[in-house]
């Protein structure tokens, strides 16, 4: 089983605008005539990266819920101008809605077993709950009716 990465959405209130800042980055590479991959930059580098590679993916958390995942295609450590080591996380540029649960704020990214990661929103009735607008979701998730 692949393992995954979480990490917090820093700056980012919801999938739709998530998906924005990767189109936005894809428009860009594209200019530059760079591959269509979404890259995010981190400070540590995964010690498990075979596993992480083996189908493993980025969940994102999104104002305080694990909300959206970006399979990650590639972990690339490197030196900052500064000399600081760095990692760049490599994912297709598809972001995937995801059933959302809440999680606490952590700092940096952390392992995330296979086990504890939520389902993919799919085409079938779940759908329906990616397409409810993000703050009436989570009220209703709140509430206990989701």
């Amino acid at each position: 089983m692949p393992l995954h990465l979480i990490k917090l959405c820093v700056g980012c209130d919801s999938i739709k605008e998530l998906k924005g800042w990767v189109a936005e980055r894809m428009k860009a590479a594209k200019k530059k005539g760079q591959p269509a991959h979404h890259i995010h930059i981190t400070r540590m580098t995964p010690k498990r990266v075979e596993e992480v590679l083996a189908g493993g993916s980025l969940y994102w958390v999104i104002r305080g819920e694990i909300a959206a995942r970006e399979k990650l295609i590639a972990i690339e450590p490197f030196r900052d101008r500064d000399g600081i080591g760095r990692c760049r996380l490599v994912m297709q540029p598809k972001v995937i809605a995801v059933s959302p649960r809440p999680m606490r704020a952590f700092q940096g990214w952390r392992y995330f077993e296979p086990t504890a990661a939520p389902p993919d929103l799919t085409k079938s009735a779940a759908s329906s709950v990616a397409a409810m607008p993000e703050p009436m979701r989570r009220e209703l998730r709140d509430l206990g009716l989701l």
